[in-house]
């Protein structure tokens, strides 16, 4: 370590802000305006550096790089219009969380479009014409391009406070971000200045993807791994602010500069491998700074909107019909081993329906009833999963009681970590459960002598009279309906209404004498612990465990699988697990690009049922009994 070679790593860190801020900057415009939480925003990205791939191509490596690079950020400017006034503009009424939806579906949908036209091979783009050498800073090279990254950073953010102070147009915006209703009603055209906003927001993006042409490839890794960083940077800056945006996205790189400079410190015999850190330390920050200032550095408590999507009713006993349906239901999930006892696939198939059906249950029990909305229930699954593979391998415990002891495993999890979340609401609430789940992930897929690391474990087998596949399908059967049941008989107790109370109405339940935050952070520990069953029942049934299981993808599965059955109805988390996980097995094994199925199924799903599958079902059943009591 010396002075020259933490020179260079903050130089580093300056070039690394200075693309991560123009992601976020866009997606913090629109967020700000729009209240959509854009997880397109990474395929934006990853759209920008392939155009501008091909466009040098044609253009040349001379002087039509440069007009290549603003042509590509042009071309996804133009793809963020389309998409804003052909899907979003028909769903901003629609529940904030639909709009999430439909964002994640057109990820899949983007992913796949880039498959198609650029295959999966990794491309790598010219280097810059009269940036491609590298200039001497204290005797060690640095590249000259990275320079001007430096300088493009705060360029960009003085256009973007001139157009956002200095123009009618920007001014209609910032008025926007505060109360956008009350801008429409003074009459300017909202639906233009959202497609403006939007359109924004995607150059700006695209610009982000464009200018990493000359530093890395161009993959279709990059969306994901693009908007958990961006979404991060937003939210330490503050929702809504460019200068937080860039503020945020200076702190995080400076500080991952830093521990890549310090590498493996001894301190006290112990070496503490800072570089290992990087995957998490803006998980970190961001906890640190929701924790200590829940709007961010620069950020303002959130507006209200006027647009809460569909009201609330309260829950009902099931009706004799229901149960009855219910039960036939059950006769048939008995007898399936028996009627497809030809294919040995089915059961196996239906285990993972059924574990799926219970994660998306303890899910939406804070989700909808709690009105907590949680990024990171992955979590809970994934420390359930290796609390039940460890028992077993690392103690020897019976695979029965390890079983029942692995939920306790996640429900401390969910202990903690709730803890600090319930202290914050909406997306900032969200925004921390994703950090924890990413701070957990980061330590399974390091502790190397313990978990497994990236490996994971195997040889997580069940006990031998449940080697039979039928045999663990009934097991699987029992716990997910006595979980299922569990969580629907505690939404009714007194302590399910207090949580509704709370939810509805924290003043008014807080007058009353009903301790809202306690009632919420028990409500995450019966969660956690109901997700931590489903993932040791998974981990049993697949014999091993791997980091993915708490990775960001399980959680946001975990919302998809919520949002698409319906997140006012009871039944809707289980009708979501089911179609979902049947969509995902059935369209992956029949097209190579079943990603833009799955994800052109639920853009469609979201469009004609924005209260989803179960609660559209209600919808029209209610309707039916309304005109029967009438007579109409």
């Amino acid at each position: 370590m010396n002075f020259s070679g933490f020179l260079a790593q903050l130089l580093n860190g300056l070039a690394g802000a200075s693309s991560l801020f123009l992601v976020a900057a866009g997606l913090s415009l629109i967020f700000g305006v729009t209240r959509i939480v854009n997880f397109a925003h990474g395929s934006f990205f990853m759209v920008g550096i392939y155009v501008a791939y091909t466009l040098v191509s044609h253009l040349g490596t001379g002087l039509g790089f440069w007009p290549a690079l603003l042509l590509a950020a042009v071309a996804v400017g133009v793809l963020g219009a389309l998409i804003e006034m052909l899907l979003l503009r028909r769903i901003y009424k629609a529940p904030e969380l639909f709009q999430l939806l439909a964002t994640f579906a057109l990820v899949l949908v983007i992913k796949d479009a880039v498959l198609w036209f650029w295959g999966p091979d990794e491309l790598l783009g010219p280097r810059a014409p009269g940036l491609s050498g590298a200039v001497q800073i204290l005797g060690r090279s640095f590249p000259s391009y990275d320079l001007f990254l430096i300088v493009v950073g705060p360029v960009v953010l003085g256009l973007l406070w001139l157009l956002l102070t200095r123009t009618r147009w920007g001014t209609l915006v910032r008025a926007a971000t505060q109360d956008r209703e009350m801008v429409s009603a003074l009459g300017v055209n909202q639906a233009w200045l959202f497609t403006a906003v939007f359109a924004l927001g995607a150059l700006l993006a695209g610009l982000g993807g464009a200018l990493q042409l000359p530093r890395e490839p161009a993959s279709m890794e990059m969306d994901l791994n693009t908007i958990g960083a961006a979404f991060v940077v937003v939210v330490v800056g503050g929702m809504g602010s460019i200068p937080g945006a860039y503020a945020a996205a200076l702190l995080i790189a400076e500080i991952k500069a830093v521990c890549i400079w310090l590498g493996v410190v001894e301190i006290a015999g112990v070496s503490l491998s800072f570089s290992k850190l990087t995957l998490v330390v803006e998980f970190l920050v961001m906890a640190t700074v929701l924790v200590a200032r829940p709007w961010g550095l620069m950020g303002r408590p959130q507006a209200p909107s006027r647009y809460v999507g569909l009201p609330e009713e309260p829950l009902r006993r099931a009706s004799k019909t229901y149960v009855i349906a219910a039960a036939l239901l059950g006769l048939a999930l008995v007898a399936l081993p028996t009627v497809t006892a030809g294919s040995p696939y089915t059961i196996v198939l239906m285990i993972d329906l059924l574990v799926a059906a219970l994660f998306a249950a303890s899910l939406n029990f804070i989700m909808g009833p709690a009105g907590m909305h949680s990024f990171g229930h992955a979590a809970y699954f994934g420390l359930g999963a290796y609390g039940a593979a460890l028992l077993v391998r690392s103690t020897g415990m019976p695979m029965e009681l390890s079983l029942l002891l692995a939920p306790l495993v996640s429900a401390l999890g969910a202990l903690i970590f709730g803890w600090f979340a319930v202290r914050l609401s909406g997306v900032y609430l969200a925004m921390l459960t994703l950090a924890f789940a990413q701070i957990t992930w980061a330590i399974t897929y390091q502790w190397d002598s313990f978990t497994g690391g990236s490996n994971g474990l195997t040889g997580v087998w069940p006990a031998q009279w449940l080697a039979d596949r039928q045999n663990y399908y009934y097991l699987t059967l029992f716990m997910v309906v006595a979980g299922v049941l569990l969580l629907r008989r505690i939404l009714f107790s007194p302590f399910g209404y207090a949580l509704r109370a709370g939810r509805d109405s924290v003043l008014r339940s807080d007058a009353i004498g009903i301790d809202v935050k306690r009632m919420q952070w028990l409500a995450f520990m019966i969660a956690g612990t109901f997700a931590g069953l489903a993932g040791a029942l998974y981990a049993f049934s697949k014999g091993s465990i791997s980091p993915e299981t708490l990775s960001v993808g399980k959680s946001v599965d975990g919302l998809v699988m919520v949002l698409l059955g319906g997140i006012q109805t009871l039944a809707g988390p289980v009708v979501g697990a089911v179609t979902f996980t049947w969509l995902h097995d059935t369209v992956a094994r029949n097209t190579d690009y079943w990603r833009a199925m799955l994800g052109a199924i639920i853009i469609i799903l979201v469009l004609l049922f924005p209260q989803g599958i179960a609660g559209f079902v209600k919808q029209l059943a209610d309707r039916h009994r309304e005109k029967q009591e009438t007579g109409v």
